[in-house]
């Protein structure tokens, strides 16, 4: 499959942006804003999830939207693992609490649990688009 200009660009910038998202989180942790570090450790998932769907030219106003479309199109079909569906429900469920409840609290272990995670799923998604940005540039 080939991609355009406009879909390797916005993917890019989007892969850059949950790069960000995890030193951010990482940052946050340092600090003991455990809060701060479950939700920015989410928005790197969230945003290696939109840089994938960004080759597809496909984007979502909602956060489900999103997270229904990358497993839809990428877990159900195997170019991922099941593991990464994991990792995005827990994800999602501690930046909702943490940006919701008011009463939300997170361990220190737990959002070293989350940044690992966000880790390992940014791993596999720059694995997965490394590849595809290669065979990119030897198309052209």
């Amino acid at each position: 499959m080939s991609y355009n200009d406009i879909e390797l660009d916005l993917s890019k910038a989007r892969l850059d942006q949950a790069r960000e998202c995890l030193r951010a989180a990482r940052a946050l942790l340092e600090i003991e804003d455990y809060r701060g570090a479950a939700n920015r450790s989410y928005y790197s998932v969230f945003h290696a999830m939109r840089a994938v769907l960004a080759l597809d030219g496909i984007d979502r106003k909602h956060h489900s939207g999103i997270i229904t479309e990358f497993r839809r199109l990428y877990i159900k079909t195997n170019v991922f693992d099941a593991i990464l569906s994991d990792i995005i429900h827990a994800q999602s469920e501690y930046r909702t609490s943490s940006d919701y409840d008011d009463f939300f609290l997170i361990s220190k272990a737990e959002v070293v649990e989350q940044i690992e995670n966000a880790e390992l799923f940014l791993s596999v998604i720059t694995n997965y688009l490394q590849n595809v940005y290669n065979r990119g540039r030897q198309l052209l």
